[in-house]
């Protein structure tokens, strides 16, 4: 009786505890609303599943209890019960993974307008490139990383010599532009992760991989690293500034002084 109480409790307590928390998500600024959806379809499937689990042991617990004089039948298999068990079992699993797939398949098509920004993970920073006048990315390589080219562009590019470097400083990103965010590692495997875009990727050495988002509220918010990567991972922080179309134009302006080129060569 003991233990069906206490099964009874964790499961009162459980939905208690998530309709009381404070532990709520940050307010969402991006177009990715869907995936909010997709969380709440599965936690409530998920939920559901483990109210209806847990209180089927307190039952199971309390009615077949030991008592003197009862003996307890010996039945190897139930092919009707496994049967409904697993097609019950199949529906819930395909409700879980069904609207996943929808959105992501809208999460890895890119619009074709979308305009290019790439980010870089090292150990422990969070460092930018923005293509420049001619609207292309040079191109990269971690063999190329040197004191005094920390990103590994390559310096025979031509795309590459107008490109915006930020080292350890503020991404800006236009409100209501769609964005293509290009990731990539020079060193361990990192994740970047801004709580309010609803949008996370691992950042792989070798790889460029990407999401992309479209900023749908102007703010200043902050960068995690959603992957351990070592001592200094708790300090991996970064801010991404979100502002109306004007404003980062004027912001992209001052950055002119920052291209790969003079950065290469300060003395032009």
């Amino acid at each position: 009786m003991a233990i069906a109480l206490v099964l009874v409790v964790i499961v009162v307590g459980s939905v208690l505890f998530h309709f009381l928390s404070p532990w709520w998500w940050t307010p969402i600024a991006s177009n990715w609303r869907y995936i909010d959806d997709t969380i709440i379809v599965t936690f409530w499937i998920t939920g559901a599943v483990f109210v209806a689990v847990v209180l089927f042991m307190a039952y199971c617990t309390f009615r077949f209890r030991h008592r003197e004089g009862q003996q307890a039948a010996y039945e190897p298999e139930n092919k009707k019960l496994e049967g409904w068990l697993t097609i019950v079992t199949a529906v819930g699993v395909a409700a879980m993974l069904t609207p996943g797939l929808f959105v992501w398949k809208q999460f890895v098509t890119v619009p074709a307008e979308a305009s290019d920004v790439e980010v870089v993970g090292q150990q422990w920073q969070w460092s930018f490139r923005l293509p420049g006048k001619d609207g292309r990315l040079g191109t990269s390589d971690t063999r190329n990383v040197s004191p005094d080219n920390p990103l590994g562009l390559n310096r025979n590019d031509p795309n590459g010599q107008d490109d915006v470097v930020i080292e350890g400083g503020e991404l800006h990103l236009p409100l209501g532009k769609p964005v293509k965010a290009l990731l990539r590692s020079i060193d361990v495997v990192h994740d970047f992760y801004v709580p309010e875009f609803r949008a996370k990727m691992d950042l792989v050495p070798g790889q460029v991989s990407y999401f992309w988002i479209i900023p749908t509220r102007a703010g200043t918010f902050e960068i995690l690293c959603a992957e351990l990567c070592g001592v200094g991972h708790p300090q991996m922080r970064g801010t991404v500034v979100v502002e109306p179309e004007s404003e980062y134009q004027a912001w992209l302006q001052e950055q002119s002084q920052r291209t790969f080129a003079r950065l290469s060569n300060p003395t032009k």
